[in-house]
């Protein structure tokens, strides 16, 4: 077993900490006061970020998923808005289409998104339902070659810049099987967004509703097969979590990095705080669980590049890493005194940021159930009709 990071992949950290200190660090406090949209998507296009773990035919970077936790990592210890655009785009949407798409979907959605022509977010998340996708109420009506799709959609990352929208929609019976998923685009008619404001993180990010009155949806714009939505969006959501269990390592360690610079600045009773002993269990803790966050991932996208199926693996992953952000985001403000209650220092939106992560991509208690399931032996792995695209240059 090699724990030795590629010279690629140090590359690809050291390109990202520059980026994210040179244009992010310096605009964050005032986009995150503002509910300013802060991430450049334009550069994160030109840097190869939003096609990074896709093959070069398809206009990706062609690296691994081993490289996709370190972007996340790097660019959630900038803020967790940058990591978000790698969740919904890269995770959720682009992930699913490569997974799941045609030929043709690929080369008219898949493609572009590589290229950062194109932004893509999914749609699953209603006023009335998140863990519960099986209480989906967004309705698409076959009729002759099109779908027409009615419904809303609430808490969409991405929601008012995205592009191409993955829209999870009730095409049959109640419950899980009657689900089927959508590509929809912006210009479609009867698409409506709208932002959300007020939120407790995730400021410098966008987040909104998505409104469907009867939009006419074509045939071919069906991914995969009519009642197949939950499988679909199960296997989106395994991508989606591995980002946000990598981006929760890089809050980790933004919270580790702040608390260490502070304990060397502020003095108490004649000498630097990070002397005192219960100061520096604190950090212990922190770096502890850095390290035990990080293997937990980069384990679940050694399975990813192998093409193994990892949801009991990535969903451990998620809920230890997000849990134990929260936990040293906590422990930075302890550190900080009242200064880490003050936005003065990026502690205090440390905290709030990593909050939402123990909520969206599957409740921390949710997947605790997972595994409690699978250590029961009443959730097991099946054969599945298809296959986890593994690694491919």
């Amino acid at each position: 077993m090699d724990f030795e990071l590629s010279d690629e992949h140090l590359m690809l950290r050291s390109s990202i900490r520059e980026f994210v200190d040179r244009e992010i660090l310096p605009k964050i406090k005032e986009c995150d006061r503002n509910e300013e949209f802060l991430p450049p998507l334009d550069t994160m296009g030109e840097m190869g970020l939003l096609g990074i773990c896709f093959p070069e035919k398809y206009g990706g970077a062609g690296m691994d998923y081993i490289a996709l936790a370190i972007a996340c990592e790097e660019l959630e210890k900038g803020d967790i808005s940058l990591r978000s655009i790698i969740s919904v785009h890269v995770a959720l949407t682009s992930c699913t289409l490569y997974q799941w798409g045609t030929e043709k979907q690929k080369q008219k959605y898949f493609i572009p998104q590589n290229h950062g022509e194109k932004i893509g977010t999914i749609a699953m998340t209603e006023p009335s339902c998140g863990s519960d996708i099986a209480s989906i109420t967004t309705r698409a009506v076959k009729k002759d070659d099109i779908y027409i799709i009615s419904g809303q959609k609430t808490w969409i990352s991405l929601a008012n810049v995205a592009d191409n929208f993955l829209v999870l929609a009730r095409t049959g019976e109640s419950g899980y099987r009657g689900l089927s998923v959508f590509i929809v685009e912006r210009d479609f008619p009867g698409i409506k967004t709208n932002a959300l404001h007020n939120k407790l993180g995730t400021r410098a990010g966008d987040t909104g509703e998505l409104f469907l009155d009867n939009v006419e949806v074509p045939e071919n714009s069906l991914i995969g097969q009519e009642g197949e939505g939950f499988k679909i969006c199960m296997s989106a959501l395994d991508n989606g979590r591995f980002t946000v269990a990598a981006g929760a390592v890089g809050t980790i360690k933004a919270a580790l990095d702040a608390s260490i610079k502070y304990c060397r600045e502020r003095k108490a009773f004649g000498q630097e705080i990070g002397k005192f002993q219960l100061i520096q269990e604190h950090l212990a803790y922190m770096q502890a669980a850095y390290d035990a966050s990080q293997l937990l991932v980069y384990k679940a996208a050694w399975m990813k590049n192998q093409g193994k199926r990892n949801t009991r693996e990535t969903s451990m992953a998620k809920w230890y890493a997000t849990t134990h952000a929260l936990d040293a985001a906590d422990r930075a403000i302890q550190i900080h005194g009242a200064y880490g209650y003050s936005s003065d220092y990026p502690v205090e939106r440390l905290w709030r940021n990593i909050r939402g992560a123990s909520i969206y991509e599957g409740t921390n208690e949710i997947h605790k159930l997972i595994q409690g399931s699978y250590i029961l032996g009443y959730r097991k792995y099946k054969p599945l009709r298809y296959e986890f695209p593994r690694f491919e240059p």
